[in-house]
């Protein structure tokens, strides 16, 4: 069996604590990365090539996004902003004001307005094409917002540390549903296909039917686990958490398929690339790693090893 043999892709000098691909673009995919060290980067997503640094702001950056097509990127950081840019030129386009530390970001489908949530226990929505005005608050949480993702244009999720996941509708600006957790929800992600979100809450990965919001399906992990990915397929799941590991799973069954201990830290970020073919996972340990979904094929940097033909892998015929 081909040994498992992670991408670490350096650059940052803090602890990188969230990640985010873009769609399949006509260039690739690309990845994003947000670290303590105040510089978001980005990368290729099939290889981890560095690309660029977003330079602007002045304070640990907690979250990072790119919108599908990779023609927008939101960072939110500790300087107390939310910053779009143009992830192609590095240029900053907008710099949206907040009270307190931003601590994640979120765009709608159409990329025309970003959410926002805050250590204030806040979120809040700003219109991208307007960055002048000031964000419209939407809801107030009991303790800070931890994580928001947005499903289609009009659908918000966001989670905070008092145990319950809200949802809630742009259209009204209302609160439509609110969800009890057994913990606090560290990690939201969308599936590709928009049908499902798996949330990230202690020893439990919950995946919930965003139409209905009720739960789908539930996996206990050995460990606490700070993030999870679905695979674009829905055939796999991936999680890391507090243990330094990663590890796989049968999307179906819940049978742990793999494990891997790469970093040397606390993991805070896992994301798969949305062709399917690697995941990407940040640390406390301040690096960046991209693993492989199938393990010994060739993609991106990997070359798998051609088998031997048959006269060099037999052994030598006997003499008589």
């Amino acid at each position: 069996m081909a040994r498992q043999v992670p991408l670490t892709c350096p650059g940052h000098t803090r602890p990188v604590v969230d990640l985010a691909f873009s769609g399949v673009t006509d260039e690739g995919s690309f990845l994003i990365s947000a670290s303590k060290d105040g510089l978001p980067m980005l990368r290729a997503g099939d290889t981890g090539d560095w690309i660029g640094t977003f330079e602007g702001h002045k304070g640990a950056v907690w979250a990072a996004t790119l919108n599908n097509d990779a023609s927008r990127a939101a960072t939110g950081a500790a300087d107390f902003t939310a910053k779009l840019w143009d992830p192609m030129s590095g240029e900053m386009l907008a710099t949206f004001n907040h009270r307190h530390i931003v601590k994640t970001v979120g765009f709608t489908k159409d990329s025309k307005r970003l959410i926002t949530g805050c250590q204030n226990k806040k979120v809040y929505l700003f219109d991208c094409e307007r960055p002048d005005e000031s964000g419209q608050e939407l809801k107030q949480h009991s303790t800070m917002v931890k994580r928001v993702c947005c499903s289609g244009d009009n659908l918000v999720f966001s989670s905070s540390e008092d145990r319950c996941l809200s949802v809630w509708d742009l259209r009204c600006g209302k609160e439509v549903h609110n969800l009890p957790t057994s913990n606090a929800v560290t990690s939201l992600e969308i599936s590709q296909d928009g049908a499902l979100l798996t949330a990230t809450h202690d020893r439990t990965i919950t995946i919930y039917d965003i139409q209905t919001v009720q739960i789908v399906k539930e996996f206990t992990m050995p460990s606490k686990m700070y993030s999870a990915s679905l695979h674009p397929d829905k055939a796999s799941l991936v999680a890391g958490g507090e243990d330094f590991q990663l590890y796989k799973f049968d999307y179906a069954s819940g049978e742990q398929l793999e494990s891997y201990k790469g970093h040397f830290g606390p993991v805070h970020a896992v994301r798969y690339s949305p062709d399917g073919e690697v995941y990407a996972s940040g640390s406390e340990d301040g690096t960046l790693r991209l693993w492989q979904n199938t393990v010994g094929k060739t993609y991106g940097l990997w070359v798998s090893t051609p088998q031997k033909d048959k006269e060099e892998s037999s052994p030598p015929a006997a003499s008589s």
